[in-house]
């Protein structure tokens, strides 16, 4: 405030000339309206409308004037103006559209592909029929939002889940949330989710992002928290040109020289020889310190515009193309695994492969550095033609993302923690006796994971309006129908080409008495060893997956809009629509490891044995393994609806409907030869043959909505709705294969009797708005959930991870939001606005009977009637401040985020002993954003992000504790960014 303060005062008008300012809107929906030029003929002076629709023209003698102000497809308009000396006059100018029959279809087109203003996203929250909320190009770039995933933090009640790539909204995570872009629903290539990865977006091709947060017949069965749709940049009114380029760095990056990296891997020779064994060895199978990869950088460029062919065709096209690079690096992070072995007792660190009592076990207390190089690059093309009552149009996207990441993860504290005082370097201290060696020894994980993720959308469009008269029908005169369409062909692939994973342990030199007189005393050299993630003698210390994930989507969708008027001239609508989806994924996973090799390395802890572990060549033999599975899965989802827009009065709208899905669900899984399945019942795994676990699921849904909208004054809206929406289960979910990331590692087993979740939305919304530039909303929602898909620990010989329907859940909560203008009551603070959203959410689900049984067993006295829903925050925090100083072009942005305590795991029993549930803490987010505008086409742009820097932690959280216990715990560094952007 006091930079602006500044420059304000530098940019005083001269006593003995005035200027002129003011807003330029569009007459039909009272929206800014960028791009208008407003011409001083007299003395030529000019000047362009920001996104926010002002302008200013300074330096002008005193006199009487003649202004122009147009813009192409809107009725130029021209006015006489007075300008005094030293003074600023106002002159605001409403432009109409220059439109036919169109009129009316075109405008509201445009607002519904989301324009890049907060006005415009405004204006269209207030009309929508469904409770609404977005955020525009302009307020991402002000934030600092890179991709969609980052952006939508910013949404009233929106957060990601604990991935950082999929969207939650209102509490409700992936599963019960719609993702689409353009309107089109996009396949998954996440292996646990139907989500679309937000991430994958990045804001240089994002017009906006809206959320409509009730169910409308007219969207998804499945957003039950809501519909984020993901709206592209479209044909601009102007032809434009422009690029930006930007370079930033981590302060956890820059400088380091023990940055975590490897040589090899990435994309690598693919498996070769006879039963896909013989793996050639080539590059690294561990971690290497080496100087930080710290050149970041991002850079778009884009081009567009449109022309008329003839007098009522027009032809337009946009294209933009998008590169970025991030690096990113944590050390002295946590990864803690903790248990409660006796009732009412402390948390200790979980022991695995053998007991204390036996002097031979290990545990999972890990030091985590972790180092990520993300690579994203792609295009967006945009062609469309129009006509005074049609439009056609086609888009076509595609984006790559490779994430290169690097993990070290040791564990020596597991030794500390049983023999307190531990040295390592003393042969005859307590833990390095003959008795105590292979009590809970070192040990060192090395993971190399390079992953490429890509999405490809084709989409042809097309709207418009039919030619027929209007007619009468009782007391309603029907208009021109409106009609459009979309065909889609969309794909989304995941390709993991050799991932390796590298573990061992270590044990220090310790010192034995021998066998006197046969064998002297003696001390042992420290020796690295295979650490075996399952304890099988037969399971290697390395591991190497192919991974490939496969998914296409064939779409189509309609919707006819019959526009009407009522007896009392207000105009409502019927609407009708059909919806079809074809979803194919292909999944393929091929593990390879050094089967039944038991070798071992001398040296001392800071030895890596993954060093040298290549160079030891035929020492270390690998193998396929027999026990992947690969399944082919299909999701065909058709579904049509009806509904009417209906004004009852001046003030009274009712919009209701009903929606008609019918889901088919199936998997075919081609298992390896010693594959197994878990059937329903069973209690121990079975040999899987083909056709085994094949699973065929369909449903049909009817989901009826119904809202009310009451607008008493022009300022005040208030909506309630009542609506039913369902939430499907996943391929991973329903197959009852035993399916692991990697051998020796968590087990998850699907359930094909897991059933659709069904939910009953209840919301309630009221909308305030004073005057331009101010807004007081206040929104209460509740969701009763049937059957909602959670998941549980079980254990049958072993433990395992499977999904199941608890008997019910609810959500409930309550959102506040408020925006204003602070110029509006102080011209000296002309520029100056606030805003502010908060949502409070609470959520719960019962356990099912046998489940809250175990968790009242004696050993374990921790009853879990109800918990919380996975990752439903406790509350939602967003404020931000922005400053515009138009004369100098300077806007000055603050955003301050803030996510509640957030369950990310329910409790659980493991071998007898209470597994507490699992929350992320409270963590806020500090972004500032400095835009500075140089002559006509050059602004220069300065962001800090992450400034505070919080620790991100997750820590185990129950009644039976008395405290909270860490289980996971990072930092993600502070980055400062400068950017220039020029624009023709």
């Amino acid at each position: 405030m006091v930079l602006g303060a500044l420059l304000v005062t530098g940019q005083e008008l001269h006593a003995q000339n005035g200027g002129l300012s003011g807003f330029v809107y569009d007459k039909d929906f009272e929206a800014p309206l960028p791009g208008a030029t407003v011409t001083i003929v007299d003395t030529e002076q000019s000047a362009t409308t920001s996104d926010q629709g002002n302008y200013l023209i300074t330096e002008v003698p005193p006199g009487t004037y003649t202004v122009l102000i147009n813009k192409s497809g809107y009725v130029r308009q021209v006015e006489e103006v007075l300008i005094s000396a030293g003074v600023l006059t106002e002159l605001d100018a409403w432009l109409a559209g220059e439109f036919t029959d169109m009129e009316e279809f075109v405008v509201q087109d445009i607002l519904a592909a989301g324009a890049g203003t907060e006005a415009a996203l405004l204006q269209l929250r207030i009309e929508n029929p469904a409770i609404m909320d977005s955020i525009s190009a302009d307020l991402m770039s002000r934030a600092g939002a890179g991709d969609a995933a980052s952006a939508l933090r910013l949404v009233s009640g929106a957060t990601v889940a604990d991935d950082g790539k999929t969207a939650v909204i209102r509490g409700l995570p992936d599963r019960y949330v719609s993702s689409q872009m353009n309107g089109v629903r996009l396949p998954s290539a996440d292996e646990n989710k139907r989500a679309v990865q937000l991430d994958q977006f990045p804001s240089a091709v994002i017009e906006s992002i809206q959320v409509s947060k009730t169910f409308t017949p007219d969207q998804q069965g499945d957003a039950s928290g809501g519909a984020v749709d993901v709206r592209l940049k479209g044909i601009p009114d102007e032809t434009i040109l422009q690029f930006k380029v930007t370079g930033r760095h981590n302060d956890q990056v820059r400088g380091r020289s023990d940055f975590l990296g490897y040589h090899g891997g990435k994309r690598n020779v693919q498996p070769t020889g006879p039963n896909n064994e013989g793996l050639p060895w080539k590059g690294d199978v561990g971690v290497r310190r080496e100087d930080a990869d710290d050149y970041d950088y991002k850079w778009s460029g884009a081009a567009g515009g449109k022309m008329e062919l003839d007098s009522d065709v027009t032809i337009g096209g946009f294209a933009s193309i998008f590169y970025e690079k991030d690096v990113s690096f944590f050390d002295n992070g946590v990864d803690d695994n903790w248990w409660v072995t006796t009732p009412g007792g402390p948390m200790v660190p979980q022991t695995i492969q053998g007991f204390p009592q036996d002097g031979d076990f290990k545990t999972r207390l890990f030091d985590v550095d972790q180092s990520t190089v993300t690579r994203q690059y792609g295009g967006l093309a945009t062609l469309g033609i129009e006509t005074d009552r049609n439009y056609v149009g086609v888009t076509y996207l595609f984006t790559e993302t490779e994430e290169d990441t690097t993990t070290l993860a040791e564990d020596t504290r597991g030794k500390e923690y049983f023999f307190p005082g531990y040295d390592p370097n003393d042969p005859m201290g307590d833990g390095n006796t003959p008795n105590t060696i292979t009590a809970a020894p070192y040990i060192r994980t090395e993971t190399l994971e390079y992953t490429e993720r890509s999405t490809e959308t084709l989409q042809l469009t097309g709207r418009h309006l039919l030619d027929m008269d209007e007619f009468q029908a009782g007391d309603f005169t029907f208009l021109e129908p409106e009609l459009d369409w979309t065909l889609s062909r969309s794909s989304a692939d995941l390709d993991q080409p050799d991932k390796r994973q590298f573990g061992s342990t270590w044990t220090a030199p310790s010192f034995n008495p021998g066998f006197p007189p046969f064998i002297p005393p003696f001390t042992t050299d420290p020796l690295h060893q295979g650490f075996k993630p399952a304890a099988n003698f037969t399971l290697g210390n390395l591991q190497r997956i192919f991974k490939t994930i496969e998914e296409d989507s064939d779409q189509f969708s309609s919707n006819l809009k019959m526009p009407f008027e009522q007896w009392n001239g207000n105009q409502g609508s019927l609407k009708f629509g059909l919806f079809n989806d074809e979803v194919d994924r292909e999944f393929d996973q091929d593990t390879f490891s050094n089967f039944g090799d038991n070798s071992s390395f001398v040296g001392g802890f800071n030895d890596f044995w993954s060093a040298a572990f290549p160079g030891e060549g035929d020492a270390h033999p690998i193998s396929a393994s027999l026990f992947d599975v690969d399944y082919d899965g299909e999701q065909d989802l058709f579904a049509w609806y009806s509904m009417v827009d209906m004004p009852l009065n001046d003030e009274w709208t009712l919009v209701g409907g009903v929606r008609f899905e019918s889901t088919d669900i199936s998997i075919v899984n081609d298992p390896e030869e010693f594959a197994t399945w878990f059937p329903p019942g069973a209690g121990a795994p079975v040999e899987l043959n083909p056709g085994d676990a094949d699973v065929d699921f369909s449903q049909d849904d009817y989901l009826p909505s119904i809202g009310l909208e009451y607008r008493p004054t022009e300022q005040v809206t208030i909506r309630t709705s009542y609506s039913e929406t369902v939430a499907r289960q996943t391929f991973k979910e329903l197959t009852p294969i035993i399916q692991q990331e990697f051998l020796g590692g968590p087990i998850f087993i699907g359930n094909p009797d897991l059933q659709m979740s069904a939910l009953k939305n209840y919301d309630v919304r009221v909308d305030y708005r004073p005057y331009e530039g101010s807004l007081l909303s206040v929104s209460y929602f509740l969701k009763d959930i049937d059957d909602p898909i959670e998941y549980v620990q079980r254990d049958a010989g072993f433990s395992f991870t499977e999904p199941r329907n608890y008997p019910e859940g609810e959500v409930k909560g309550w959102e506040f939001e408020v925006r204003q203008d602070i110029g509006h009551f102080w011209d000296f603070a002309e520029g100056f606005s606030v805003g502010a959203n908060a949502t409070f959410i609470k959520s719960e689900v019962t356990l099912p009977d046998d489940e809250n049984e175990l968790f009242k067993a004696p050993n374990i006295q921790a009853p879990q009637g109800k918990r919380d829903m996975l990752n439903a925050p406790e509350h939602l925090y967003n404020l931000y401040t922005t400053y515009d100083i138009e004369s100098t072009g300077t806007q000055i942005t603050l955003f301050y985020t803030v996510k509640g305590d957030t369950l990310v795991a329910g409790a659980g029993t493991a071998d007898g002993n209470f597994i507490p549930s699992v929350y992320q803490k409270e963590f806020e987010t500090l972004n500032l954003n400095i835009s500075q505008r140089w002559g006509e086409r050059t602004t220069v742009q300065l962001q800090a992000k992450n400034i505070t820097n919080p620790r991100i932690e997750e820590v185990y959280r129950d009644d039976v504790l008395q405290q909270d216990v860490t289980k996971t715990s990072f930092k993600r560094g502070r980055e400062l960014s400068l950017g220039v952007a020029v624009r023709f």
